[in-house]
């Protein structure tokens, strides 16, 4: 089932830290105990900077104490300016904790107020960051990495200040180490510090309103930052001829319209997160354009403008030179109109596992009906309006801190089809003849796309996917309505219909078939090797699964009545095995698993498939005869005993009443 919420109020974080102890519980013991935290989840150790390199120089960590004499956490108040990268290559990270100074009560949440360098200090400090729909409280010690007395990671311009790169820690500790925050999307960050809804515009093809829509974002407290593209690594990080770096996150803090010659010209303010290296056309820091504009609106709007690495810009100007920008809403509501809604939330978590539901995207027609497929219930239209809006976000998880790993993120996206009436997974047929009603504009390798929709009131199906078949990954789906929806997860439901076997005959009355098979019986041979599919013979293991099934009398062996009914079921499960087995291989496609197991008469959930497929299915997403025999025997097995434990229970129940 899905959570459903408002997309509102606080939530309490969850405490993260391996022992279990909340950031107040480890203070107060390290000030009983007089000594200063050291954090054993993530220590001050090499391996908490990289994974895939050696330290390339001699680092020490080191304590605020010990950087400086009056260490403070916050110094007059936490702004944009308190952000300077380090060695590190996250800009992206650093662009959105600037935006997050702009959004005070973000702020708030992201670095509680509830610790200082004066009062209590332990040498513990504590995060809370947005993780897959909940919030997380993160604990590190304020032991960070220096060379020569000076911090090499993300730094305040206050020698003095450390809030921000105690934040940086913190971050790096969720995902695992330093080195796994290397490259990114700034959308990524901001989500993370505010459970926002992002969306993406490319300043080339974007809507004709597009300043308006930011500054609509800007006044509602959206986080928004933007970067330029690059055509190829060489150019990471490259500076242009106006300042401009390519492939690098800014921050977007500011818009305004100003009076310029008697005309009104829109401005854009953004901020590299460096600190410095600015642009240096038209609008910057000491442009003649600003000798044109109103004194007192030249004052308010620039301040104490200095090299800070923050700088005003023309908008066309910022279009023509930028090429993405990401804004994250608080709200899912739209940018280009002034309605404010309260939104519901559904929220679904699942799995793309290879060999049973990693059915990639629609170009591989044959597998991607077995991926998760979703049923949305689109009842009530928007009020003043007849359509819904819809707003759906596909987010993979886990890839950062999978990087060690050899992962990162997949190529994801996903589409949408109006649904039929039954709750059952629509197979390959489906997806064949049908057209899909929305989709994600494009797969793309982040960590996070959405799509804003409208669409009439009825049933949809939602599939999320990667662009490939057979890549794993896990991932959370939120689904953002102004009524409430109906959400439900399709194959769900675990059922088997078993008929009940015929009984067998007496032996005046078998058939030519039946004395066959007693002929063969009787002579031990047991085997059913000849049969038309190719394979090895039945394991052991097969072998006993069918014992365990067919030994209604608890022999240990098969009675020939017993063989009897087991080879009727037999020649049943081998003509349904043939169907899947087009090429006579002695094997069939352990995507075709669902299908074939509910012709059997057994509906399974993902959940149970996903775990078969990886029991059975070989590097080709191939099982074989025998371990197909294996798995729809146990599986009867495991039915049967179900459905006579539920039955004598009820009977003791009846008993009892």
């Amino acid at each position: 089932m899905p959570v459903q919420s408002t997309l509102s109020g606080s939530v309490k974080a969850i405490d993260t830290q391996s022992d279990g102890k909340s950031f107040e519980q480890l203070r107060q013991e390290c000030l009983q105990k007089g000594v200063l935290f050291e954090d054993p989840d993530f220590p001050a150790t090499d391996s908490s900077l990289f994974f895939s390199q050696s330290v390339p120089v001699q680092i020490q960590w080191k304590r605020p104490t010990e950087l400086c004499e009056n260490p403070q956490f916050i110094v007059g108040g936490a702004d944009r300016t308190d952000i300077c990268q380090g060695q590190l290559g996250d800009c992206w990270l650093l662009a959105a904790i600037a935006s997050l100074t702009l959004k005070k009560d973000a702020l708030a949440r992201v670095v509680p107020q509830d610790q200082s360098f004066d009062h209590r200090y332990a040498g513990i400090f504590h995060f809370q960051f947005w993780q897959h729909n909940r919030w997380l409280d993160v604990v590190v010690d304020d032991r960070l990495p220096s060379v020569r007395n000076k911090l090499i990671m993300l730094h305040s311009a206050s020698n003095d200040e450390f809030w921000s790169a105690l934040l940086e820690k913190a971050y790096a500790k969720m995902h695992g180490s330093y080195e796994s925050l290397k490259g990114g999307s700034t959308m990524e960050a901001m989500e993370d510090f505010t459970g926002g809804v992002g969306e993406m515009y490319e300043t080339k093809n974007a809507p004709t309103d597009l300043f308006s829509i930011m500054k609509k974002a800007l006044d509602r407290g959206s986080m928004m930052g933007c970067s330029i593209d690059i055509t190829s690594s060489a150019e990471s990080e490259a500076k242009t001829s106006t300042g401009l770096v390519k492939g690098h996150a800014y921050s977007i803090t500011g818009l305004e319209e100003v009076n310029y010659r008697g005309q009104k010209v829109q401005l854009i303010r953004i901020r590299n997160p460096w600190g410095q290296v600015e642009w240096n056309g038209p609008w910057s820091d000491n442009a003649r354009e600003w000798n044109y504009v109103d004194a007192a609106e030249k004052t308010r709007i620039l301040q104490n403008s200095t090299d800070d690495g923050e700088f005003w810009m023309e908008f066309e100007d910022f279009k023509r030179n930028y090429d993405k920008v990401e804004i994250c809403n608080m709200t899912p509501d739209s940018l280009t109109d002034d309605t404010k809604r309260q939104w519901e939330v559904s929220m679904f978590e699942g799995n793309w596992i290879r060999g049973s539901t990693a059915g990639g995207c629609r170009n591989f027609i044959d597998t991607f009906w077995t991926n998760p497929q979703f049923k949305l219930q689109l009842e009530d239209a928007d009020d003043d309006d007849d359509v819904c809006s819809v707003v759906i976000a596909l987010m993979q998880k886990n890839r950062r801190k999978l990087r060690k790993e050899g992962l990162d993120l997949e190529t994801i996206g996903f589409a949408v089809y109006e649904a039929p009436d039954d709750e059952d997974q629509q197979g390959k047929d489906f997806f064949r003849y049908h057209a899909s009603k929305a989709r994600s504009r494009t797969y793309i390798n982040m960590r996070e796309v959405s799509e804003r929709f409208t669409l009439p009131p009825g049933k949809y199906l939602l599939v999320p996917t990667t662009f490939q078949p057979h890549h794993e990954a896990d991932f959370l789906i939120r689904i953002f309505s102004e009524k409430r929806a109906g959400a439900l997860e399709m194959g769900s439901n675990v059922d088997a219909d078993l008929p009940d076997p015929a009984p067998p005959s007496p032996p005046e009355e078998e058939t030519d078939e039946e004395k066959g098979l007693r002929r063969l019986f009787d002579q031990l041979a047991g085997s059913v090797r000849k049969t038309p599919i190719k394979f090895d013979g039945l394991s052991l293991s097969t072998c006993h699964s069918i014992i365990n099934l067919m030994d209604v009398d608890n022999t240990g062996m098969l009675e020939f009545q017993e063989f009897k009914v087991f080879w009727e079921k037999m020649k049943k499960w081998i003509m349904l095995f043939l169907s899947f087995d087009t090429d006579r291989s002695g094997k069939m496609s352990s995507y075709e698993l669902r299908i074939a197991l509910k012709a059997a008469g057994m509906q399974l959930n993902n959940k149970l498939l996903q775990l078969i497929g990886l029991r059975f299915a070989d590097d080709s997403y191939d099982i074989d005869f025998d371990d197909y025999l294996t798995c729809i025997v146990r599986l009867e097995n495991m039915f049967s005993t179900l459905f006579s434990f539920i039955t004598s229970q009820f009977l003791m129940l009846s008993m009892n009443v």
